[in-house]
């Protein structure tokens, strides 16, 4: 990430240490991920130490300390989403992108992440992406929708 453009972040949110977290997520917005020297050189600019950073951009599961992809995609893999068949849906993903739950393809296209519950249980089984949800996916449509962002 161009360190510029984290200088510019910081200078919005005023160069106050009580923003990190702010900064930091405008960060991952735009790179989609948090680079070391990014983070040094907010440790820098905001008089914060570089081990206090790691650990909150390790605390949080929306920060990622590696490369992730352009789309983000999250399966549903709570209790209703699992007995509609959220498995069958994983598994389609998995299939057409070559990556499991955790990993980033090479091109960077796609991230894939399971997760516990999106909270639109009466809308299971459900795949978000890019924080688009998709509800009463069934394996074909599933397939249909990731060629969307392709």
């Amino acid at each position: 990430m161009d360190l510029e453009r984290v200088d510019q972040i910081i200078d919005k949110h005023q160069g106050e240490a009580s923003s990190l977290i702010q900064v930091l997520l405008d960060i991952q917005s735009e790179n989609h991920w948090l680079p070391r020297d990014a983070l040094e050189r907010v440790g820098r600019k905001l008089n914060v130490p570089y081990t206090r950073i790691h650990h909150i951009a390790t605390f949080y599961k929306a920060f990622s300390l590696v490369p992730k992809g352009r789309h983000e995609v999250h399966i549903c893999m709570g209790t209703a989403c699992h007995v509609r068949g959220a498995a069958r849906v994983l598994d389609t993903v998995r299939d057409a992108t070559g990556i499991k739950p955790g990993e980033t393809d090479l091109d960077l296209k796609f991230s894939l992440e399971t997760v516990n519950c999106l909270g639109c249980c009466a809308l299971g089984p459900v795949m978000e992406i890019n924080g688009t949800t998709h509800g009463n996916m069934t394996p074909g449509q599933t397939a249909e929708v990731l060629k969307q962002y392709e």
